[in-house]
């Protein structure tokens, strides 16, 4: 099944009620402020801001110019920039990834929002064996500045096919780069380095996180592509996570702290390039790693990360590494299965004590739970 329920096929309709905002412009805040905003909020903002600043950026995607504005992240977007700057598309997702391609060719730089990720699948053959390898083809002479935004589903309902992630499918091809926020102020600076960039971004958002709230800068600026974050300082483990499980294992890490356990939580931002300096330095001075990723475990991001700690940290470990992932199956579509597909901080919990053998897990609620608000 295939959106069935994205009003933004059948209507270009535009919104009319942009954010508010205290200067009146949809999407930002006064100079020198620092705004509490939600993580769809800052997506909306930093396009905002790329789009003011050069008339090249376009964003383009089924539902864009939709009232909704795909979860909020482009509405108004269409009034203020207009229809050639903010448009719908057909369902022909490889055709437009191939007409993006081209635009980067003429010095445009496109976002091309998927409001699923799973519809990137339909797109392979356009960003592997094009947009990945066209600068490396030319020694540099075509770069491809395209952003393609994805955002990963999860809620019964949803199915295991709007449910998947693939970040680390697009971060096995040489020539992408893949980053994945986990909170406001990065969703902000990430995109907006996304677009700054030459190359092309794989820009993945969790579905989950739109609503979490966050101190977000006002104005333009990047955060670093290739660069994780410490999130939390420790000295007895250290735990790598990605997008959604950044939260989970900073809820583990203080109850671990509540038992006399210092974890140190790392969020990792970026895929490709992997931030390896950091996770290692990490690993070096802990010597136990806990890897949390949303995603299945084999030939993923988290087997990458256990073999890059193997192949240069392997001396510092004092305990095998451990990986907290997905279950190697689809996801369900089922309410009463759904919820325990998901791992959570009661899990990444259990992993660290595995790593310390000091015990099991108790005292935490299971995996994140929120209220089912439907597929879209």
């Amino acid at each position: 099944m295939r959106r069935t329920a994205v009003s933004g096929r059948r209507s270009c309709a535009r919104s009319r009620t942009p954010l508010p905002t205290p200067d009146g412009r949809p999407g930002l805040s006064p100079p020198g402020s620092r705004p509490t905003m939600k993580f769809r909020e800052a997506v909306r903002a930093a396009t905002v801001e790329v789009m003011r600043k050069d008339a090249r950026v376009f964003v383009l995607g089924i539902g864009v110019p939709d009232v909704k504005g795909i979860f909020g992240t482009t509405v108004g977007l269409a009034d203020e920039f207009g229809a050639d700057r903010a448009f719908d598309i057909p369902l022909s997702e490889s055709a437009v990834t191939g007409i993006c391609v081209g635009a980067t060719f003429r010095g445009l730089r496109p976002i091309f929002v998927h409001q699923r990720i799973d519809f990137t699948m339909l797109t392979m053959d356009q960003i592997v064996n094009h947009a990945a390898k066209w600068r490396a083809m030319f020694h540099g002479a075509h770069p491809v500045p395209l952003v393609i935004r994805a955002i990963v589903g999860r809620g019964w309902g949803n199915g295991p096919q709007h449910t998947q992630s693939h970040h680390g499918t697009f971060a096995h091809i040489p020539g992408l780069k893949v980053v994945v926020p986990a909170t406001p102020h990065d969703a902000k600076g990430l995109l907006i380095a996304a677009v700054e960039d030459d190359d092309p971004v794989i820009y993945i958002e969790h579905r989950w996180l739109h609503e979490e709230d966050g101190e977000v800068p006002d104005g333009y600026y990047e955060v670093p592509i290739g660069k994780a974050a410490v999130v939390r300082a420790g000295n007895d483990v250290t735990v790598a996570a990605v997008g959604p499980y950044v939260g989970e294992a900073l809820k583990a890490a203080g109850a671990l702290a509540g038992e006399g356990v210092s974890a140190e939580v790392l969020d990792l931002r970026t895929l490709r390039p992997l931030d390896s300096e950091t996770l290692l330095a990490s690993v070096r001075r802990t010597g136990r790693l806990v890897v949390a990723d949303a995603d299945w475990g084999p030939c993923g991001v988290s087997a990458e990360l256990l073999a890059v700690t193997a192949e240069h940290a392997f001396g510092a470990l004092k305990a095998p590494p451990v990986r907290v992932t997905w279950p190697d199956s689809p996801v369900p579509s089922s309410q009463a299965l759904e919820p325990g597909f998901y791992p959570g901080a009661r899990q990444i919990h259990a992993a660290v004590r595995y790593t310390l053998s000091r015990g099991a897990s108790a005292g935490l609620a299971g995996s994140s739970t929120k209220p089912f608000e439907g597929p879209f």
